[in-house]
């Protein structure tokens, strides 16, 4: 089990974790389970930098949010941003199967991918300015657990689009109880978010199902870039919900 929470670690972070076990694709499987355990550090991490710029002086608030957006794409290595331009660019510039697949998969960014990823920058800076100072922690606590929730239960209820991808194993080899298993993590976390988080759950997940269920439609499945997409959304969804109090 602990091997399964290192890859989950490992595939969703950036941090300096080293494991001297071999990968399988069955082992990536098994971690998907442990994707709001992943989301629980990151949060974390991002829930005591609040906490302490807070208490820092001459830190203004606009700075502030920026050094937070900055120290969330360092955790995971802007891996979900990737993949939501990626998406968007797909989305907006083909209308067939085969001409959004192709598109997501070229390395190049189009402008769409890039209009989608400032806007998505600019609405989580806004909300950073907007939430109450002392529901920041909890709502940066929040959102990448609901966030890693959503898309295990992507994962775990839609298909692969493609052959091969760098997101098939989690589709092939997640287990019946992966989504249960996450799902009591996500609660376990999320106690100490209150009500806001289990409002920001139920909207975050509502809205994730919303845009998979889209995606796969019009992809027959979905992919590790829409993972990412869901991943973004999610986050952003769910941070909304904490500007109501």
């Amino acid at each position: 089990m602990l091997q399964d929470v290192i890859t989950a670690l490992q595939f969703l972070t950036r941090l300096p974790i080293r494991s001297r076990i071999p990968y399988t694709e069955l082992q990536f499987g098994r971690s998907v389970k442990f994707f709001p355990l992943a989301g629980g550090v990151i949060g974390g991490m991002l829930a005591a930098a609040a906490y302490g710029l807070g208490l820092a002086g001459g830190v203004g608030i606009h700075m502030q949010a920026a050094l937070l957006i900055v120290l969330e794409v360092m955790l995971t290595g802007g891996l979900h941003c990737d993949g939501y331009m990626d998406t968007w660019d797909g989305f907006m510039s083909a209308s067939s199967r085969e001409g959004t697949l192709a598109i997501m998969k070229d390395s190049r960014v189009g402008a769409y991918g890039v209009m989608a990823l400032g806007l998505l920058l600019l609405w989580k800076y806004s909300l950073l300015l907007a939430i109450l100072p002392e529901l920041l922690p909890a709502a940066l606590w929040a959102a990448p657990v609901i966030a890693r929730l959503a898309v295990v239960a992507a994962i775990v209820s839609y298909p692969y689009a493609r052959s091969q991808g760098l997101g098939k194993p989690f589709s092939q080899y997640a287990g019946r109880y992966t989504l249960p298993t996450a799902g009591v993590f996500t609660a376990v976390l999320l106690f100490a978010a209150g009500w806001q988080g289990l409002v920001a759950a139920v909207a975050g997940l509502a809205g994730a199902g919303v845009f998979a269920n889209y995606a796969a439609n019009r992809l027959g499945g979905l992919t590790g870039d829409v993972y990412g997409a869901i991943i973004e959304m999610t986050e952003a969804t769910a941070l909304t919900v904490f500007l109501f109090h």
